[in-house]
């Protein structure tokens, strides 16, 4: 089968197609024809060597930790049921909430657990089940965690990607007045459209004052962070007193540093990734849950780009110019 490699650690140039054995499903496995594969930031992160104190990941491997399909065969311990199964699913290696290696999914066909496995419901494509698999369930864990009331004010940064995107819609949901921060006019266009009262560039000087000002200058409510970096730790000065500031997305290119001890003094809880979802998380209650809001159109997943899987240096490269928008795919 055909399948993308990191060949070594490097620029979107180190990745190429090669031909390799079909995988074999294990117990409790089965093996994925793919249709749709995920390409997040981070697998753009891992390509270039970052990270490797986190995962144990050695070249040449195949990126990748999510994928959509048709389930074509099945390992020992698993319902034969799954077989034709339309699913959207982490890979075998990935762990969504926990440890793993997010790899195998840029190929033609993947391992998947068969207890990750979601059915992808009438009226829900298959790019659409994979743009949901990491940022769908994440969505709703953040969504659940903020707890917001009808009438606050809510930063969302990080707004013109498939989080960012998703979040606006759920915040808008709640009765929030929904700030988006971005960068770029495409991206803002965007946020508009999905229901942001406010769009902000936070590539601009004194932004995060802009956004204060948008509310009259209280401040807002709840900040969404999914930008992370200088630009997560510019967004404290935008919360009201008494707010939330929950932080899960490293854009940006790593996590905000805070003042943790100035934001309390202030009264403000401070959520990270690890404090928004643990061990008791519902991932796959929260994937049919996000999936059954798409199908029935109460929420869009914005696709903003889609690569064949020879091109999958392409979808990289414009992850890191920052100009995709929503979820970018590679399609087989």
């Amino acid at each position: 089968m055909r399948v993308v490699q990191a060949m070594e650690f490097g620029g979107p140039e180190v990745l190429a197609v090669r031909e390799i054995p079909d995988p074999t499903p294990g117990p409790g496995q089965v093996v994925v024809q793919v249709a749709a594969a995920d390409v997040m930031f981070l697998d753009t992160r891992l390509r270039g060597g970052w990270g490797r104190e986190y995962f144990d990941i050695e070249t040449p491997y195949v990126p990748g930790g999510a994928v959509a399909g048709v389930v074509v065969e099945v390992g020992a311990e698993v319902d034969p049921a799954w077989l034709g199964k339309r699913v959207a699913t982490s890979t075998a290696a990935s762990s969504i909430g926990g440890v793993g290696q997010p790899i195998g999914g840029y190929a033609e066909k993947a391992l998947a657990k068969a207890e990750t496995l979601i059915e992808v419901p009438e009226g829900l494509s298959l790019n659409q089940a994979v743009a949901l698999t990491h940022d769908g369930r994440t969505a709703l864990a953040v969504f659940d965690r903020a707890a917001i009331q009808p009438g606050e004010w809510v930063l969302v940064t990080a707004a013109g990607g498939g989080l960012g995107t998703l979040l606006i819609q759920l915040a808008r949901s709640a009765g929030a007045h929904v700030v988006a921060a971005a960068r770029g006019r495409a991206k803002l266009e965007l946020a508009e459209r999905l229901g942001a009262h406010v769009v902000i560039d936070y590539s601009e000087p004194d932004w995060a004052a802009k956004v204060r000002a948008a509310t009259g200058g209280d401040g807002v409510n709840v900040v969404l962070d999914g930008a992370g970096g200088d630009l997560g730790e510019a967004a404290t000065a935008a919360i009201a007193d008494h707010g939330r500031f929950l932080g899960y997305g490293a854009a940006a290119g790593d996590f905000a540093e805070l003042d943790k001890d100035g934001l309390a003094a202030r009264d403000i809880a401070v959520l990270g990734l690890f404090d928004i979802t643990g061990a008791d998380t519902d991932w796959n209650a929260l994937a049919r849950g996000i999936q059954d809001a798409v199908a029935a159109g109460d929420i869009e997943v914005v696709i903003g780009q889609t690569f064949p899987l020879e091109h999958a240096d392409r979808a990289h490269a414009a992850i890191e110019l920052r100009k995709s928008l929503g979820r970018t795919l590679l399609t087989l």
